[in-house]
């Protein structure tokens, strides 16, 4: 997600972490790369020139806060400018009834609905789903089948009028604590759309309009919202697509010098892989500064318990406690977007090594299984001979045998290094921005 803005933001963080000394030259030279890495990422000129602006006046003009370096003084003000342009602070929609989507075609709603759903079913809410998309043949049945697989119901009208539907659902969907309702898009937005969704909006009064929009719109991003919301006065944007973009920047900065709030992120293809957009949250991953909280909350939905996430952060797991979670850390997420949520881990692993796809977990854990009690525990005493044994128990090559043994090592002896020394200066620059406790 943001791989380019990432790594270009955490090369700044890790400059300044690393630097022998910070200076007007250095600060200087920090503004010029982080305009370069923001523009690359689709962020406006203007909005990047005000930026800049911002923090130049904070760093060079203004008194460093006591207690403060000018190395920290720089990166807390990145930090505390980079969230300001991304949003400020996030939105919940907790106890809202009605919310109905909006947005072009091809920008995620349907699956979004389906996601939206599934994420006021886990805060132990009853939602359902409207379909009003009788314009794209497919809608309906898309719908139904993201409502069966997660057991939610969902509404569709026998004569594909989105009107009636919207009325019955209405009424028969009363007792429910959210309804969900997926409008139909258009290519651009013409008058026909426009008065569907205002007749909708009269007939709906939801408490909350999301605009969905994929985040490799860019600065597009910015028009799209402004004519949404002066069409059906949007409360909120969902990003969709975050997963197929390097860029990005442009979409969430654009989204928020609309005034429209960015309420949820869609991070892969998965129902489970949505977030509220925590804008202090986000930028933290992509300074390379983590996100512990909301890894722990990850590892609570995924029922891993606290201890067991940190045997893993400090490299004491056996291929026993890997073969046990590696079905919750699949739930969590990739290892490459789990290693962003822990305090420069994101720039300590190999990118070969995160990126392992959830086929090659799947064939890790059938070799797993395939060894005895004692090589999971001790997995030094697995030779030649057994690596054939295991291989063919598990209907691999010896060689992905041989691969799961090394990339183990490799992580655990990568990260009991890393919990040894902790990241000390960026551990101790993130207590006194009160990031973290530990």
């Amino acid at each position: 997600m943001f791989d380019l803005l990432s790594k270009g933001l955490s090369g700044i963080i890790r400059r300044l972490l690393t630097g022998i000394s910070v200076d007007k030259k250095v600060v200087e030279e920090i503004l010029t790369e982080l305009e370069r890495i923001l523009l690359e990422s689709d962020v406006s000129t203007d909005l990047v020139e005000e930026l800049k602006n911002r923090i130049r006046k904070k760093c060079l003009e203004e008194k460093i806060p006591p207690g403060l370096t000018l190395r920290e003084h720089v990166l807390k003000t990145i930090y505390e400018e980079l969230v300001n342009l991304l949003g400020g602070k996030p939105c919940e929609l907790l106890g809202k009834k009605r919310i109905m989507l909006v947005g072009l075609f091809g920008s995620g709603k349907t699956t979004s609905a389906g996601k939206l759903a599934r994420y006021f079913q886990k805060q132990g809410l009853k939602p359902a789903l409207v379909c009003l998309d009788y314009h794209r043949p497919a809608a309906p049945e898309q719908l139904k089948q993201l409502a069966d697989k997660i057991r939610v119901p969902c509404y569709i009208d026998e004569n594909k009028d989105p009107f009636s539907a919207a009325q019955k659902a209405l009424e028969k969907f009363k007792k429910y604590d959210t309804i969900i309702f997926d409008t139909a898009g258009r290519n651009a937005l013409d008058k026909e759309l426009a008065d569907e969704l205002k007749r909708l909006g009269e007939i709906i009064k939801p408490d909350e309009v999301l605009l969905t929009i994929p985040a490799d719109l860019g600065k597009v991003a910015k028009v799209q919202s402004e004519e949404f919301n002066k069409l059906v006065g949007i409360t909120g944007i969902f990003i969709t697509k975050m997963d197929g973009t390097a860029k990005g920047g442009g979409a969430l900065s654009a989204c928020a010098v609309t005034g429209a709030k960015v309420k949820f992120i869609g991070t892969g293809e998965k129902l489970e892989q949505i977030e509220v957009y925590n804008p202090e949250r986000f930028v933290s991953r992509l300074l390379g500064l983590g996100d512990l909280q909301t890894l722990l909350e990850k590892a609570k939905e995924a029922e891993i318990k606290p201890e067991k996430v940190e045997k893993i952060v400090e490299g004491k797991f056996t291929l026993q406690d890997f073969y046990e979670q590696i079905e919750a850390i699949s739930k969590m997420g990739s290892l490459s977007s789990l290693a962003k949520l822990i305090p420069g881990l994101g720039m300590s692993i190999p990118e070969d090594l995160l990126k392992m796809q959830e086929s090659k977990l799947k064939k890790f854990k059938a070799i797993i299984q395939s060894m005895t009690p004692k090589e999971r525990e001790d997995p030094s005493i697995i030779d030649s001979s057994r690596i054939r044994r295991i291989a063919k128990g598990a209907g691999v090559a010896e060689s992905d045998v041989r691969e799961l043994l090394k990339q183990y090592e490799q992580l655990k002896k990568i990260l009991k290094v890393f919990s040894g020394k902790r990241e000390k200066g960026l551990i101790d620059m993130l207590k006194k921005f009160g990031k973290i406790s530990w």
